[in-house]
Parts: structure tokens; sequence; C-alpha cells
């Protein structure tokens, strides 16, 4: 076994990027307070070829040396559009046909794991604030709520870590 090297990972470089189809996700961001996290959803957003990062409410825009820390380079390769507030994110999604899913737990969630994804469908996934998770207003806007399942003493998982398990997750059943 060998570690590659960078050249060998056939990457696209950003202009690629910016030509290559995308994955029919939209990730919003509602109330995301730390620029490092929004930095990580940057990253996962072009590792997965996402096709943009909706910024909504007190969410950190770039550029920014925070958010450039985590994000390395992804803010220049993955499209962002910044909204004053998440509802009016989520009412422009529900006008273009966007099915909106949040990631909540709530009383109706659907596990993550049964989710079932129409490859048809372009989704948006919402992640809410650190602390306060998605509102309730956005999350009863929403047409599902999906839940990570959880074993532990924690209630949550940070919204990072919660990004890229759930795009994975809808990755892997729009692609394989």
């Amino acid at each position: 076994m060998r570690k590659l090297k960078n050249n060998e990972l056939h990457r696209l470089d950003v202009e690629s990027f910016k030509k290559a189809e995308k994955t029919p996700l939209i990730v919003v961001l509602d109330n995301v307070r730390s620029l490092n996290n929004i930095g990580s959803v940057f990253r996962t957003a072009d590792a997965f070829i996402i096709k943009a990062v909706y910024l909504c409410g007190i969410t950190a825009k770039p550029p920014h040396k925070d958010i450039h820390k985590t994000a390395l380079g992804a803010t220049d390769s993955v499209d962002w559009t910044y909204f004053d507030n998440t509802l009016s994110a989520i009412e422009h999604l529900k006008q273009a046909g966007i099915k909106i899913v949040s990631v909540e737990q709530v009383d109706t969630a659907i596990p993550l794991q049964n989710f079932e994804v129409d490859k048809q469908q372009t989704y948006a996934l919402v992640f809410g604030n650190e602390v306060k998770g998605v509102q309730q207003s956005v999350v009863e806007a929403s047409d599902y709520c999906v839940e990570i399942p959880q074993f532990g003493t924690k209630h949550s998982l940070n919204i990072a870590v919660s990004a890229g398990v759930v795009l994975w997750e809808f990755v892997r059943k729009m692609k394989f």
C-alpha cells in the first residue's frame, strides 16, 4: 500500500468544477454561527460537487479568513447565495420545484438511512444553528425532516459533521 500524491487523485480544477454536472443538492445554512463550520461545509460541498450553498441570516459570507481556513478554496469552486432570512431562501427554492429536507430531530423525522431519494429530484438540505438547530418556522415549511440516528449520550452532532454524514448518504443514494 502506498499513499497517493495529490497529482494522482485526478481532482478537478476550479474552472472544470464550474463546468461539471452538479449533484442535485443545495445546502442551506440556517443561522450558522461558526465560521469554521461554514468553511467545512463548503469543503464538503466541493468534495461531492454540490450545486450550491445558501447562506442565511447570521451565517457569514465569504471572503473571510476563518471561512477560508477550513474551506481551503472551496468558496471559489462552489456557488453560493446569501439570503437575509432562511424562509426567503426556502420560498425561492420551493418556487423552483426543489424539495426541502431539514436535518432536525422532530416528531415525524425520517431516519436518514430510511429516506427514499428520488434521483430525478433536486433537494435542499437545511442545517441549523449550532445551539438552536433549524428554526421551527423552517421545519414547518419543509417537505421532510431527516434525523441522523445516534446512540450515545449527546443529543446532536456538530453541524459540519452532520453535513458530511447527510450529504454522503444523499450522494450515495443518488449516484450509486
